[in-house]
This record gives structure tokens, sequence and C-alpha cells, in this order.
């Protein structure tokens, strides 16, 4: 097993009872936003993309506790902000991770997510890599504790 294959599985460790515990619309918000910007890494957003991400959730065991329609909803409006202008949808998106910048422990949940959700299929590519430093950055996270 790679290091990195060994760092997602211990952040994946707890991960359900930490969402459980911050199942909430803000928390939800921000995993949502931070898919999104995963799935734009490339500079556009698929049909695979969308149903990697929702079929990662619905399946996911720690994830499970968000209602489908709900996060639905919600991808589809970060992800219509990315079809209109890749800087505005990408700024859109950040604003409800940012709001964790002061709850390190939330914004650890976040982005060990975002990183679940790009290495996903498989192939975790230095585009969504890169999206991921970013929101480390935002948040106050250092990229390298999550393999970046």
């Amino acid at each position: 097993m790679s290091t990195f294959a060994q760092r997602l599985a211990s952040m994946k460790q707890g991960l359900k009872d930490q969402v459980t515990k911050f199942k909430n619309k803000d928390f939800m918000d921000a995993v949502v936003a931070g898919c999104a910007i995963v799935a734009a890494a490339d500079g556009q957003i698929s049909a695979a993309e969308k149903q990697k991400m929702i079929g990662y959730i619905q399946h996911n065991e720690e994830l499970k506790v968000f209602e489908t329609p709900k996060v639905i909803e919600r991808f589809n409006f970060y992800t219509g902000n990315f079809d209109f202008d890749g800087m505005i949808g990408k700024a859109e998106a950040m604003k409800p991770i940012i709001k964790f910048k002061d709850k390190p422990d939330i914004a650890r949940i976040v982005v060990s997510v975002c990183c679940a959700i790009g290495a996903a299929d498989g192939d975790f590519d230095e585009q969504e890599k890169n999206v991921v430093r970013e929101i480390c950055r935002a948040v106050n996270l250092n990229p390298s504790d999550f393999g970046l």
C-alpha cells in the first residue's frame, strides 16, 4: 500500500463520527463546495465527475448522513457558478469552506473528503491535488498533513 493510500485510509478512520457530530447545513455546503472545486479542477465538470461525487456520498458510511436531494441541489448550485465562470465558481465555492478557517477540526474533515473524492476514481491527479492544496491554505492547514 502506498504512503498516500495509507494516509487516506487513516484519515477515513473515525470520519463517520466526526461527520455525524458536525452534520449541519454549513458543513454540508463546505463538503459539497469542496467536491465541486475538485470536480472542476480540470476546467470542466463532466457527468462522470457528478456521478462520482454523488455515488461517493451515497455509498460512503461517513457521508450518508446528508440527504441526497439536498446534496445534489447544492452541488448544482456550486457547479453552476463554475459553468458561468471558473474564477467566480471557485471564489463562490471557497466561501463556505473558509467559514471553517478557525475550526481546524472541521476544516480537516472537509479537506479529507476532498482528498477522498479526488482519489475516488483511482487517479488523484495534480490538478485535483493543486486545488486541494489551495483549500488547505485557505483554511490554514498544511497540505503535507494530507500527503499533498
